[in-house]
């Protein structure tokens, strides 16, 4: 049986969640209404990105700290890395699968020809080429699985060939080498690359797997140091919290102030963007991985509610919700109040769903990869 999750008591981990699902539903709401240049509307696109990107992170810092545990702890035989391994299969494919499914079905419902679906099964729809527009919501679970399969047999293969003596030591090694790695193979695309459009970066570079492990590989490492430098990270937890808010206004209202746009400077958005919004996320993790509990109790529940079921929500609340109720109920001629009230069955929908597929799908298989 695999521990309790390290986040089932820490509502500050179960707060960084909701607030990045939230994210990413407001930032694809958007597609709701018109294209405009209001403040909100820039917000919103803003939000859809970092939503994902605390994704990466927060699932490093998880499964880093499960991982460590067991790879300190026990022998690190190959039937505990299978076990592992198994464990978090039924956290991740069982749902991925099955709206994989159902998205396919509803391209053959619509008359969407969908190519190279297969690929879609083995995680390749983003490997080392941009995907197709279908089941766009897939990209980050495909980056997820490549990492997390990764950093399991890397450590398997180097403890068996090192045999290290200082086990901790050795891991936080492994996972900084894999986070370099994946940073320059970020430098290699800047240096071969004409790139200029954010469009451009969004399709090459933003969502392929084989520039992208690092954002996962930054959180384990926040994992290691939580574990092994405990004093350290009770000790940095506010001015870490501080110098997030200060980077955080940066990469939000700063990036255009100083007008760092992709055509004056590539290096920079195809180098350090990226790494930057990771770091900032981890910024967050130590005060938020201390805070135990809320006085706010009304807020709590709902809290803990959208956290639970946040993996349900993101793979249903694009491709099978919200692009179907718009190809079903345009709304190209609505009123701006009729556009919110949209909006907001549109949410309450896709919570509805969410939950009845967390609760009579992804839950049970879950319980049942544990025992």
């Amino acid at each position: 049986m695999e521990k309790k999750s390290f986040n089932d008591n820490i509502f500050g981990l179960d707060f960084m969640r909701t607030i990045a699902i939230l994210m990413v539903l407001f930032g694809h709401c958007l597609s709701i209404y018109p294209p405009s240049q209001s403040l909100i509307y820039q917000v919103g696109l803003f939000f859809g990105f970092f939503g994902v990107e605390v994704f990466f992170v927060l699932s490093g810092f998880l499964v880093g700290r499960m991982l460590f545990q067991l790879y300190v702890d026990d022998d690190f035989s190959i039937k505990k890395v299978l076990g592992f391994l198994k464990r978090r299969s039924f956290r991740i494919l069982p749902n991925y699968y099955l709206v994989l499914i159902l998205n396919i079905i509803i391209g053959f419902i619509v008359g969407f020809t969908v190519a190279d679906w297969w690929t879609y099964f083995f995680f390749l729809q983003n490997f080392n080429s941009s995907m197709l527009p279908f089941f766009p919501e897939s990209w980050p679970v495909a980056i997820g699985v490549f990492a997390f399969l990764l950093l399991l047999v890397a450590l398997y293969l180097k403890t068996a060939l090192v045999k290290p003596s200082n086990k901790p030591l050795f891991f936080l090694l492994v996972v900084l080498g894999l986070t370099l790695f994946f940073v320059f193979t970020k430098i290699y695309y800047s240096f071969t690359t004409q790139n200029t459009t954010l469009d451009h970066w969004n399709l090459a570079l933003k969502a392929l797997v084989i520039y992208r492990l690092d954002a996962f590989f930054i959180g384990v490492l926040a994992a290691w140091f939580s574990l092994h430098r405990l004093p350290f990270w009770k000790k940095i937890r506010f001015p870490f919290a501080f110098l997030g808010i200060i980077l955080f206004g940066f990469m939000f209202v700063g990036v255009g102030f100083f007008q760092l746009t992709i055509d004056r400077f590539p290096h920079f958005w195809n180098i350090f963007y990226l790494p930057l919004t990771s770091l900032l996320c981890v910024l967050f993790l130590p005060i938020l991985s201390q805070w135990k509990s809320t006085t706010f109790t009304f807020l709590q529940k709902p809290i803990i509610f959208i956290s639970v079921i946040s993996y349900s929500i993101y793979l249903l609340h694009y491709g099978v919700l919200l692009q179907l109720l718009q190809f079903y109920f345009p709304t190209d001629d609505l009123s701006i109040n009729q556009l919110h009230l949209y909006s907001l069955c549109y949410f309450l929908l896709t919570l509805l769903l969410a939950s009845l597929l967390h609760k009579f799908f992804e839950n049970p298989l879950r319980k049942l990869g544990d025992r």
